[in-house]
């Protein structure tokens, strides 16, 4: 397993999922999963669709510009740190972000967000 590899696949997996169907992201959480989304704590699979899904826009694309991953552990873990731009819909300008996540392995071989950290970067 490439670490590199299985983070750019998760990272785009996310992101189209996140720009195409909010909701579809449950899947990659689980009950001790939390997001910090700028400075909000949100535990469980549910709470964290629930406030995705929740965000005042409809319409948004990503832009991916840096991908960084390290091995986290002795069970496998990953820390994939992202850095990026969001355009919303029927905004002019983009929006600078980065974000952290944690992937724990599953048994069956795929990977869950154990930790997920989200802050807009302002200028």
């Amino acid at each position: 397993m490439d670490p590199d590899a299985v983070a750019k696949a998760f990272v785009e997996h996310y992101y189209r999922t996140f720009d195409s169907s909010r909701a579809a992201l449950g899947g990659l959480y689980q009950d001790a999963s939390m997001l910090t989304f700028e400075g909000d704590k949100i535990q469980g699979a549910a709470a964290i669709v629930a406030k995705l899904s929740s965000l005042p826009f409809q319409q948004c694309a990503h832009a991916i510009a840096t991908v960084d991953c390290q091995p986290s552990g002795p069970s496998g873990g990953m820390l994939v740190f992202v850095s990026g731009s969001l355009q919303l819909g029927g905004e002019q300008h983009p929006l600078k972000f980065s974000q952290m996540f944690h992937l724990m392995p599953m048994p069956q071989g795929s990977f869950y967000v154990l930790n997920d950290i989200f802050r807009l970067n302002y200028a």
